[in-house]
């Protein structure tokens, strides 16, 4: 069948439900597709009124879908194992041979603490709807449970009836009302001077520490409206975006991936390390050159690339990654950057690689518990997905990015999220001029125009 523009789609789709037999195979899961016409994701979404409503774009720009609706998900809201998520994963991977069914979710960054509400702590979504493009290629995708048909015709037929076609989005008008910062400026410098002071240091030679910037706000803003404003100004970065009900959406566009894998081949990162970008080429390359020569930065990025390696080893037949960092850069910031390619051995699944890479040192600091548990207990807030891993898995391949550069969308209010990795010799000032850095993209989106 030829490619048909999305009104046309949605009607052979339900005409296609409607005439529905249970077909013969033994698996639970059944995806149909159809070809579409070129389509806008994002303001598709934004004009959508069902949930959950989730969007992905890869960093490369070759993959991007937009969901709505659940027909299969694992939610863990209540403390949950990593033995409990390894077989929950094992179960959802069996449910189908089907290489297309993709799970769309993330973890939080800490496990062990409460976790925000409607995403837990960790949550995996089968859509019922997906708009997905990969390449030029644009499909329209129905999930459907065989193993309740008649209610799963129904409701898919309801879903779909309930979709609205895409309409303009109008920019956000932002009126910011106040600003409160957690942990605030005087904390902030008790805890890197905790985190430096030489005998902590000793035992903990780095710790990822945070801020929560909360943004009252005049009105209510459409994250997915804001998520396209935001992904304008962020064109190297993975665009991700979860919202659960109408209450909260967690949007991000972050730079960083956790790991890419395809079959047994897996690609991840080492991303530590930063300065600003220049106000003209000069500068920007000396700018970048004092960040390669660094030795807080480059010590900072070469902890987090040896982390990786050493967790990867076990999971491996083989593990390379760049000697040297190079320079990644974004609207106002660079990075330093190590590429790690690796060749997973026979049975290794995603959550052995989510449970070995995250959170990575980037965010959360080495040894692993250590500074996890000093997070815990003296950042001050909840982190929630914040520096978590959001992504997508199914048998063939997965991707996750780690979910920094985001923001939490509520009524009335936005909170902004940015970190900074502590190590001997961490200056407060300019950790804290770091992260005002980290929230510069974000914050030239929200200012009104």
């Amino acid at each position: 069948m030829s490619a048909q523009p999305l009104a046309q789609a949605l009607e052979t789709l339900k005409q296609l439900l409607l005439e529905l037999k249970r077909p013969d195979t033994h698996e639970p899961l059944l995806q149909l597709s159809l070809e579409l016409t070129p389509e806008p994701l994002l303001p598709w979404l934004a004009s959508q009124e069902q949930y959950p409503r989730i969007y992905w774009q890869g960093r490369e720009k070759k993959e991007e879908a937009a969901a709505i609706g659940i027909c299969a998900e694992r939610f863990f809201d209540t403390q949950v194992s990593d033995h409990q998520l390894a077989e929950s994963y094992q179960r959802q991977r069996a449910l189908s041979s089907n290489p297309d069914l993709r799970y769309y979710g993330g973890l939080a960054f800490d496990r062990q603490v409460e976790p925000w509400p409607e995403f837990g702590r960790a949550r995996f979504v089968l859509p019922r709807v997906e708009l997905r493009r990969s390449g030029n290629s644009l499909r329209l995708l129905l999930n459907l449970d065989l193993s309740r048909l008649d209610s799963e015709r129904q409701s898919a037929i309801a879903t779909l009836a309930a979709l609205r076609p895409t309409h303009p989005q109008a920019e956000p008008k932002i009126n910011l009302l106040g600003r409160s910062d957690i942990p605030g400026y005087s904390r902030w410098q008790e805890l890197v001077q905790q985190v430096t002071h030489p005998a902590f240091n000793q035992e903990t030679p780095k710790v990822v520490l945070s801020r929560q910037t909360r943004l009252q706000l005049s009105e209510n803003l459409n994250p997915w409206s804001l998520l396209a404003r935001w992904q304008r100004s962020c064109p190297n970065s993975f665009q991700f975006g979860f919202q659960f009900s109408p209450e909260r959406a967690f949007i991000s566009c972050s730079p960083e991936r956790l790991y890419r894998r395809h079959q047994s081949e897996l690609f991840t990162e080492a991303l530590a390390g930063t300065t600003l970008r220049g106000q003209d080429p000069e500068q920007d390359a000396l700018l970048a050159r004092q960040l390669l020569d660094d030795c807080k930065n480059s010590r900072e990025n070469q902890l987090v690339r040896q982390h990786i390696v050493e967790n990867l080893g076990p999971l491996c037949n083989y593990v390379g990654a760049e000697e040297s960092p190079t320079i990644f850069k974004l609207p106002h910031i660079q990075h330093l950057h190590r590429a790690i390619r690796a060749e997973l051995k026979a049975g290794i699944n995603d959550f052995q690689l989510l449970q070995a890479l995250h959170p990575t040192p980037a965010v959360g600091g080495l040894p692993r518990e250590r500074a996890l548990q000093f997070i815990r207990q003296q950042e001050g807030y909840n982190r929630g997905w914040y520096a978590g891993a959001c992504g997508y898995f199914n048998k063939l391949e997965s991707e996750f990015s780690v979910a920094i550069r985001s923001a939490l969308v509520e009524p009335a209010r936005i909170t902004l999220f940015a970190g900074a990795g502590i190590v001997a010799g961490s200056d407060p000032a300019a950790e804290w001029q770091e992260l005002e850095n980290k929230l510069a993209t974000i914050m030239s989106v929200l200012q009104p125009e």
